[in-house]
């Protein structure tokens, strides 16, 4: 037997579809509120243009990539950058680039601001064990590594934490002293 909804029951499954669709609305609204980060030079998901690679064989310039935050949380002292390919080392992970004291008066670097320490910036150590960015380089025939940058909000006051840590010593003095993040996904292949 085939059911009629009366006229009221119709009317308030669109009222309850409107109230979906406006909480929905709210929704992403509270999402772009947030922290983000992006880069002039690829879309999240997007390839790494082969200046920001490494140089010679890998066959880009190692130059460190245009990066903007914002809406950085109430309490926000300083910013955290680590770029990392989970990809690398076959699967075990390869660290590119740390940078930390950064004032969280700063929302932007240019391209090339980040490959060595200066006044807003410490370059920490990267797989190397050099404080420099390094730029991507997975090998040749490898489907493009994945290379995660995360921009992190701490309540750690600039210039606090010591030159030349690396990403352990690095995440040890972020303990409990994070605020908030968000990140930004290149993929580079050669």
């Amino acid at each position: 037997m085939k059911r009629i909804a009366s006229p009221d029951v119709k009317r308030m499954a669109g009222a309850g579809a409107m109230a979906v669709a406006l909480l929905a609305g709210f929704a992403g609204t509270a999402r772009a509120q947030g922290m983000s980060v992006s880069s002039s030079a690829f879309a999240d998901g997007g390839l790494l243009p082969a200046i920001h690679a490494g140089a010679d064989t890998c066959g880009g310039e190692n130059v460190s990539p245009p990066l903007e935050w914002n809406n950085l949380p109430q309490g926000t002292r300083s910013v955290v950058i680590r770029m990392t390919d989970p990809d690398g080392a076959k699967g075990g992970g390869v660290v590119h680039w740390l940078a930390y004291n950064i004032p969280a008066s700063v929302h932007a670097l240019p391209a090339g601001a980040g490959n060595k320490t200066s006044e807003n910036i410490t370059v920490g150590k990267n797989i190397s064990g050099a404080q420099a960015y390094r730029g991507a380089c997975p090998p040749v025939g490898d489907t493009p590594h994945h290379y995660i940058i995360t921009v992190t909000a701490t309540d750690i006051e600039p210039g606090t934490l010591p030159a030349g840590l690396d990403a352990t010593g690095l995440a040890s003095q972020l303990a409990g002293r994070t605020l908030n993040g968000s990140t930004i996904v290149a993929r580079y292949g050669r």
